[in-house]
């Protein structure tokens, strides 16, 4: 099998030999597992993002450690430090979840508690899998978040 073919989750346990009762059981518990599909609910940004952050919705970004999520554009922007902006995905890796914010100093996931740094590396369990992370550009006010 190529990189390029996928297999579905029944075919794939009726493979490994699984029938009737067994392969019901270990398909109803698919909950737990995971296929090996790219599923990571994050859809690349269909442009760049520009935000004048001297827009009253952006205040939260005049404070280090401030954020807005950006619910129509799936991202959150947070603001690290002087003049340091980190734009990451506001879905988690971890079950896709639309629940990223940002708190002490990391980007945290409500639903199940991922933890990420601010690179997108996972700091737990949970977000082992790591965030996507989106290069940001600040210039005097204007703050652009850019699609790639």
């Amino acid at each position: 099998m190529t990189n390029q073919e996928k297999i579905n989750r029944n075919a794939f346990l009726q493979n490994l030999g699984l029938k009737g009762a067994a392969l019901v059981a270990v398909y109803c518990a698919g909950n737990s597992l995971t296929s090996c599909q790219n599923d990571s609910g994050v859809t690349p940004l269909a442009g760049d993002i520009i935000l004048d952050l001297t827009d009253p919705k952006y205040a939260a970004l005049k404070s280090a450690n401030g954020y807005v999520v950006l619910s129509s554009q799936y991202v959150v922007v947070a603001r690290t430090g002087t003049d340091i902006y980190v734009a990451v995905t506001l879905i988690c890796s971890h079950q896709q979840q639309r629940e990223i914010t940002y708190r002490s100093g990391e980007f945290y996931c409500t639903a199940h508690g991922a933890r990420f740094d601010n690179t997108g590396k996972g700091l737990n369990t949970e977000g082992k899998k790591g965030l996507t992370v989106y290069p940001t550009v600040l210039s005097g006010t204007t703050l652009t978040i850019k699609a790639a």
